[in-house]
């Protein structure tokens, strides 16, 4: 059994790890698309309009990327999870069906009209199809974020005798005090990714001095969205998002922090440690006292508990791996901020584009927001093990018991390499499409 649950875990980390790459770009860039569109209607500046194709191309292939690797996971519910769906899916299943047959159709549909129809439709629908591919992504990722709340903070529902969840208030799956600081967090955080690939591409066209006015113009786009996004990312959404965790989960905010035993007066950050799970204790920890206190209730003294309170059997059941992952998001989100700052700075100072030790590291970190990401996801979903619904379905009691570990096993490995070549495609078609780079149009 516990083989079978392991590989059936890993298959679904792995299979939505991949997926997750292409939605985080896709939904930031629909909005700088939107951007550029509607600032070449506002100044009728051609360039504005050329950015906003160059960029629907892309994401295009993104779009067509999520599209084939989110259906796997769709059966996945089926296959790998089938006690789940069928105990909660007339909850989740409400969720996860409104997000197929509204967003994901109101976002393709009109990403054709976008790509293919602006002369049919004149630049002014052509906006507005552009708006609408902006609102079904961002729907699309509201109504997942739904699904996951209930999964983080149950609500609106009844147990049947048969251990069945019944929806009995189905406003409250939108009205779940978990939903919108989760919602915007992870929206400005893929708006984070969208600035940074925005950025990274701008940059590399001004070190190689080719499409030069599009690489200042995708710097400065890049640079100030990803700066305000980065800033948003942490106060207030991340904040919000935190506190909620304090107090609903409050076993995995202490795993998150490397809280091992509650301190008196008054709780310090770590910035820098490693979780000893045997002794239970951080090892070679650099801490400042109080501030964790503060930052969450605002008091320099208030207590916040360890995991010394609270039972062996209801602590987060990877806390190294969480505390990690944790740590890493919120490490990279400020050396965002910092490289962003210095870069707002040079854009005022008129010598942006001449500073190349802020443009190569643009380039840099381009797979980082990625990486700040999917850490984010690994924080949510290992802070919420060992339940599926938090603190009512166990992830034990959610597997199906009919699909061996040997099945799980060889159908993961077929994943791998499929995904592996899918990979490869994709950084072949992205890298023609930049590589040729936006045209200008004259007129």
């Amino acid at each position: 059994m516990e083989d079978m649950l392991f590989y059936d875990r890993i298959q679904f980390a792995f299979t939505i790890t991949f997926h997750y790459l292409f939605p985080q770009l896709t939904m930031g860039l629909s909005l700088l698309i939107v951007y550029y569109k509607g600032k070449f209607l506002y100044n009728k500046i051609e360039m504005y309009n050329d950015a906003a194709k160059f960029w629907m191309k892309i994401f295009a292939l993104n779009f067509a990327m999520g599209v084939v690797t989110g259906i796997p996971m769709e059966f996945q519910f089926g296959t790998n999870w089938a006690k789940f769906s069928e105990l909660t899916g007339g909850i989740i299943g409400q969720t996860l069906a409104m997000e197929g047959m509204f967003s994901f159709f109101l976002e393709s549909s009109f990403l054709g009209l976008f790509i293919f129809g602006e002369k049919l439709l004149g630049h002014k629908l052509h906006f507005v199809t552009g708006f609408l591919v902006f609102l079904g992504s961002w729907a699309s990722g509201y109504l997942i974020i739904a699904t996951h709340s209930w999964m983080q903070h149950p609500v609106g529902f009844e147990i049947l005798e048969n251990g069945k969840f019944v929806l009995t208030n189905f406003g409250a799956l939108f009205s779940n005090p978990w939903l919108l600081p989760s919602y915007f967090h992870n929206q400005l955080a893929s708006l984070v990714t969208a600035s940074f690939v925005m950025a990274a591409i701008g940059a590399f066209y001004l070190l190689n001095d080719k499409h030069h006015d599009f690489g200042k113009l995708f710097v400065k786009t890049g640079v100030i969205f990803g700066f305000v996004a980065s800033v948003f990312v942490a106060v207030p959404t991340g904040d919000l998002a935190a506190k909620n965790v304090v107090k609903y989960q409050p076993a995995t905010f202490a795993a998150m922090e490397g809280i091992f035993e509650t301190e008196e007066g008054g709780s310090e950050i770590v910035l820098i440690g490693q979780p000893n799970i045997v002794e239970k204790k951080l090892d070679n920890k650099i801490a400042v006292p109080n501030i964790l206190s503060f930052l969450t209730y605002q008091k320099w003294d208030a207590q916040i508990k360890g995991l010394n309170e609270f039972d062996e059997s209801v602590h987060p059941t990877n806390i190294p791996g969480l505390y990690y992952a944790y740590h890493i998001m919120v490490g990279l989100g400020t050396i965002f901020i910092g490289l962003l700052f210095f870069a707002i700075v040079q854009l005022l100072r008129k010598k942006l584009y001449k500073t190349k030790w802020i443009l190569y590291s643009l380039v840099f970190l381009l797979p980082f927001p990625y990486i700040a990401n999917t850490m984010g996801w690994y924080t949510a979903e290992l802070g919420r093990q060992p339940w599926l619904v938090f603190n009512l379905l166990r992830t034990s009691a959610g597997a199906s018991p009919t699909v061996s570990a040997g099945n799980t096993l060889f159908t993961l490995l077929g994943f791998v390499g499929l995904y592996l070549l899918l990979g490869l495609l994709f950084l072949i078609l992205a890298g023609k499409i930049i590589n040729k780079g936006p045209q200008l149009v004259k007129h």
